[in-house]
């Protein structure tokens, strides 16, 4: 294998390690040492890319906005409106943190209260605009009420779903996390859904949390 390849081989190998003992572990009782065995490399390899579990950790918390980016861009290029947009985000999401330990990992890294020296704001602010952006659409649309302020109803649900998957993490190592956005968006629906365009919305919602 050329070098170059080596290397980017032993950086995702490191990257993955991680994110299995952060996600285990949280991130105040992962070490470099284990996530060198975990990854099975040397710990020279590893310093070579990384030199604190501080850049480790933020490697994690990259690799897992692009790895749930990609996946939202998908779930945005499947809807047919701003509403389906926003419900099919949040049910692909679900689905990752279930399944895919990077982004398990990435998530627990930003609500880590351990690790306060994280960059854990740009995914959750870029989440933000992405629905503020999507609830400016589903006025245009003519499924959302005009009145809304389109940011602070974008600030409101990114943060209760944040909350919703870490009480579903507590209670259910995520089992139920499904059932408890299908919750969390019908009792969202009557302050955000005009009351002509309810029965198509939890339509949709029933569709796509049952994926």
């Amino acid at each position: 294998m050329p070098t170059q390849e080596r290397a980017l081989a032993t950086r995702a190998a490191v990257i993955q390690g991680a994110a299995t003992v952060f996600n285990a572990r949280g991130y105040a009782n992962a070490s470099l040492d284990l996530i060198a065995d975990e990854a099975g490399v040397t710990r020279g390899a590893m310093y070579f890319h990384f030199h604190s579990k501080d850049e480790i950790a933020n490697a994690v918390i990259d690799e897992q906005h692009r790895v749930a980016r990609v996946a939202a861009g998908k779930a945005l290029a499947e809807a047919e409106s701003a509403v389906e947009g926003m419900l099919r985000m949040c049910a692909s999401l679900a689905h990752q943190l279930t399944s895919e330990t990077i982004v398990s990992a990435g998530i627990r890294l930003t609500t880590d209260g351990t690790a306060s020296e994280l960059s854990a704001e740009n995914p959750y602010l870029e989440w933000i605009d992405s629905f503020e952006t999507l609830v400016t659409l589903g006025q245009e649309q003519g499924d959302l009420f005009e009145h809304l302020d389109p940011r602070r109803v974008a600030e409101y649900i990114i943060p209760s779903y944040t909350g919703v998957q870490l009480v579903s993490d507590t209670l259910r190592q995520r089992r139920d996390l499904l059932d408890r956005i299908r919750d969390m968006w019908e009792l969202l629906f009557p302050a955000l859904v005009r009351p002509e365009r309810m029965e198509s919305a939890r339509h949709l919602l029933s569709i796509v949390s049952s994926r």
